[in-house]
């Protein structure tokens, strides 16, 4: 029962998802623009020392590939949750949360879904960096499988945790910005953490408590066949804890869905 329950969560996503191609398009564009466009003019001026997990000098189109791949997962969980207040609205979620099946398993079912959307984008990222040259080893694409279930499920999470809040779809821009671009740039996707400290100490320290930033470095491990395992125990708190949030913020007894959906 419970695997029917996920398999059709699963197949609602991925329709929803094939139906809105779209998506794909939108998320390819973002980082592809900072590779092929940005990265041109960095690299001149970025030069990226030998560091974890690097054992020689990289050009800058190879560093910035895991926070890439990191950005397009965290675009896909803020778009996941933009689909949970227009289900809200809409009425269909109600009869989501209105199964038999546990509450907290629906949203960890719909969390599992939008990862998978989130891996399909970025390996197809993956492919089209192949293609202009910019490659990892060829073992990190499959090693780095876990990485991505973990940071997609950790951005899903955060955006589930968003959506409990937000009592608009005209809010969601805002908020959005608010937590997306903040979330990216402070963090280690496009500049290493000891350019950042040279630049201001207190924004080096910003990055270090930002989620995000281990997230990246855990994708970036993986991709060259080392684990990172300071990144992997705060992706996973922080999962856990996004996650925790967001099923009390859908709690209609607790929770803010209480003054949404169940009054």
């Amino acid at each position: 029962m419970y695997w029917t329950c996920f398999v059709g969560v699963l197949k609602r996503e991925l329709l929803r998802f094939w139906q809105q191609r779209s998506r794909l398009i939108s998320a390819l564009v973002r980082p592809l623009l900072w590779l092929v466009v940005f990265a041109a003019g960095f690299r001149a001026a970025l030069g990226v020392a030998i560091i974890p997990p690097y054992e020689t000098y990289i050009t800058y189109e190879v560093y910035i590939i895991p926070g890439l791949a990191g950005v397009i997962m965290l675009f896909n969980g803020m778009q996941s949750s933009l689909s949970m207040v227009y289900d809200r609205e809409m009425g269909s979620m109600k009869v989501l949360l209105t199964s038999p099946m546990p509450r907290p398993f629906l949203l960890v079912s719909k969390l599992l879904a939008g990862a998978c959307i989130s891996m399909l984008q970025v390996y197809a990222f993956f492919a089209i960096a192949w293609l202009l040259e910019v490659e990892a080893e060829p073992m990190g694409y499959l090693l780095v499988i876990p990485a991505l279930l973990l940071t997609a499920l950790l951005l899903g999470a955060l955006g589930l945790l968003l959506s409990s809040f937000i009592k608009q779809l005209e809010n969601f821009a805002g908020v959005m910005n608010f937590v997306v671009f903040p979330m990216f740039f402070l963090s280690s996707a496009l500049y290493p953490l000891w350019k950042m400290r040279e630049s201001s100490e207190w924004l080096y320290w910003i990055c270090q408590f930002n989620p995000f930033t281990h997230a990246v470095e855990l994708i970036r491990f993986a991709l060259y066949g080392q684990f990172n395992g300071q990144a992997a125990l705060v992706t996973g708190v922080c999962t856990l804890i996004f996650t925790s949030l967001a099923i009390w913020g859908y709690d209609p007894k607790r929770g803010m869905v209480k003054r949404k959906v169940g009054g």
